[in-house]
């Protein structure tokens, strides 16, 4: 089965390696796309480890957890990334309701290693 994120890879070979090592990625759009599939498998621990310390919900993780198992994930489209932004649609289904998360994150390198920041359009 292709990994979640839509990479036409196994998740083994795909995302689960990022899941593994840290979110030691080598670009925003695969740290964003390795959060989409923490997001699937409901990997708060990996959600809270990539996301920058300076916007961290650690107060939230439990809430975070509890949505994505709460609906089915059914596709990831990445529309737009530039180097440290990535804009995207996370379409899932809530109760047999089809929704979608529209998002424009931005994302920061520090001592080499990529991190979860916010959303782009907001002041942080």
């Amino acid at each position: 089965m292709n990994c979640y994120c839509g990479n036409k890879k196994i998740y083994q070979n795909c995302c689960e390696v990022y899941h593994k090592n840290g979110g030691l990625t080598e670009t925003a759009e695969q740290l964003m796309r390795s959060r989409y599939v923490a997001f699937v498998l409901a990997n708060g621990d990996y959600l809270m480890q990539t996301h920058h310390e300076s916007t961290r919900p650690i107060k939230e993780k439990k809430a975070i957890v509890d949505f994505a198992k709460s609906v089915e994930w059914l596709k990831l489209e990445v529309l737009e990334r530039t180097e440290n932004t990535v804009k995207f649609n996370a379409h899932f289904s809530e109760n047999g309701i089809p929704d979608v998360i529209h998002e424009n994150s931005k994302f920061v390198k520090e001592k080499n290693v990529w991190y979860y920041l916010g959303l782009a359009n907001q002041t942080i």
